[in-house]
């Protein structure tokens, strides 16, 4: 059976290879993948032709497949990922100046049911490999010509999936991507979005090397939140926020809260106080995002005024900001990930 080297640690890549092979190709192999980020083998040209046709009956680099891609007006980019088993994700890009972000998928689908989430509608068929995860990456930095340790690029893992339900392939991926011999991304750059899975959020803040975290709240209220997540109904919201107190910050660290808004259901003034009150004595900033609309989801955006009047009311005790959609006309932005065909979109838009 063919292995995919995507996923291994330069000492996992060391054991493949064997004692017949000396230590720095392994070291070799490492840079290729991650930091040179090849997408197979036989571009390797510090191997010799006769060891890359050898690697290559027991190798493949595991880099996802670009099935195809939806370009946005304001430059968004998604990915329609194929895995080697078939399966397909997503993987959006986002250039903003000098800097972009990917957001990224730990799941093929998604078990946790958020009713305002297109993603929730495909269900969870299974997690991703660290390789696989890490393979999104490098998959649309190939694409993109992005080049390690050069250009600023942040990545959030709000795609597909509860990061948290595969927490340990979620850190390895992190432990890859922030390696400074390889992809080189600083955890100051790398973000890990959960529902709540509190005793997996414990598990994270004891990780020594890890992304930074964001928790996705999205109501006021212990009622209103088991309506919009199921998951409060296991993990309830005092646990939650008593779990987001406890969580041990780096200096440099604030914890995120996102909260999606709904018109009617989740935007008022009294739902904004109550969200101060909730987070205070936590070290938080609160993203605020107007509802991106999709097939099937039953809930309306706001109004612009609305948004303003919530954000303006938590921004008083804490830092607020308000996360302008991107890629909204190709389902792209957060919350629309459910690998939608070009034929899906337009039909959705008449």
């Amino acid at each position: 059976m063919v292995e995919a080297l995507a996923g291994m640690e330069l000492a996992e890549i060391a054991e493949a290879l064997g004692p017949d092979h000396p230590k720095f190709r392994a070291q070799q192999l490492y840079d290729a993948i991650y930091r040179k980020r090849v997408a197979s083998l036989d571009r390797i040209t510090t191997f010799p032709k006769a060891l890359r046709d050898q690697l290559a009956d027991r190798f493949h680099i595991g880099i996802p497949e670009i099935v195809r891609y939806y370009d946005s007006s304001d430059g968004t980019r998604r990915y329609l990922l194929k895995l080697a088993d078939g399966k397909t994700l997503e993987a959006v890009w986002m250039p903003e100046g000098e800097r972009a972000t990917v957001c990224i998928s730990s799941q093929v689908g998604c078990p946790v049911d958020c009713k305002f989430c297109l993603t929730a509608l495909l269900g969870l068929e299974r997690s991703l490999t660290a390789g696989e995860i890490v393979g999104q990456v490098l998959a649309v930095a190939v694409d993109q010509g992005v080049v390690a340790n050069v250009d600023r690029l942040n990545i959030v893992m709000m795609g597909q999936g509860e990061p948290l339900l595969n927490l340990k392939n979620v850190l390895k991926a992190s432990r890859l991507l922030m390696d400074p011999e390889g992809t080189a991304i600083s955890p100051r750059r790398i973000t890990v979005s959960t529902s709540g899975i509190i005793p997996r959020i414990k598990e994270l803040g004891q990780s020594a090397i890890r992304p930074k975290l964001a928790i996705s709240l999205n109501a006021s209220t212990e009622e209103q939140r088991r309506e919009l997540m199921p998951v409060t109904r296991k993990y309830h919201l005092a646990d939650l926020i008593d779990a987001c107190r406890a969580y041990p910050l780096r200096p440099w660290e604030k914890l995120t809260f996102e909260y999606v808004l709904l018109k009617g259901v989740n935007d008022s003034d009294a739902d904004a106080r109550r969200v101060v009150r909730l987070l205070s004595n936590v070290n938080a900033m609160v993203n605020v995002i107007a509802l991106n609309p999709g097939p099937g989801i039953p809930f309306e955006k706001p109004t612009p005024e609305r948004v303003a009047s919530f954000q303006e009311i938590v921004r008083r005790s804490m830092p607020c900001f308000v996360r302008k959609p991107r890629g909204l006309d190709v389902y792209a932005a957060c919350g629309q990930l459910k690998r939608m065909e070009l034929v899906e979109i337009t039909s959705s838009r008449q």
